[in-house]
Parts: structure tokens; sequence; C-alpha cells
């Protein structure tokens, strides 16, 4: 499981980045604060399945997609 923590949130950031979208972007799309994605992306917060599942949602990937590339990576 601290893999999955470890890199969950390098791997949503290259998934933003990919896209060309704003921690703002994917905020909106996620119905998130924008402060809480750059938290979840500096590692200081880790987010619910839930939150995940939103995160997974709004970048167009299934939340198993999501998971398997942090594990994989």
């Amino acid at each position: 499981m601290s893999r999955l923590r470890e890199r969950f949130p390098c791997v949503l950031r290259q998934l933003r980045n990919e896209r060309g979208w704003s921690q703002e972007r994917l905020a909106e799309r996620a119905d998130l604060n924008r402060s809480y994605v750059g938290e979840i992306e500096r590692g200081v917060a880790s987010p619910s399945l839930t939150t995940a599942g939103k995160l997974a949602r709004a970048l167009e990937v299934e939340l198993s997609a999501l998971v398997a590339r942090c594990e994989h990576e």
C-alpha cells in the first residue's frame, strides 16, 4: 500500500500535465478545491477512494487504471 501512496501524487501530476491542464482545471473537472489537488500532488494529503474516483473521472481514466499505473511505474 505504501507504494501506491508514494506514487499516486506523481502519477496524478503526470496525467494532468499530459493533458496540459492546470491544477485549477483538474480541480474544476473533479469538483474539488484547487488547493486540495495541490496537496494531493505534493503528497501532503491522501485522497479517499471517493476523491480518487473523482480525479480518475475528471482525467477520463478508470480508477483501476489509475491505481495500476501507480503500482507499475
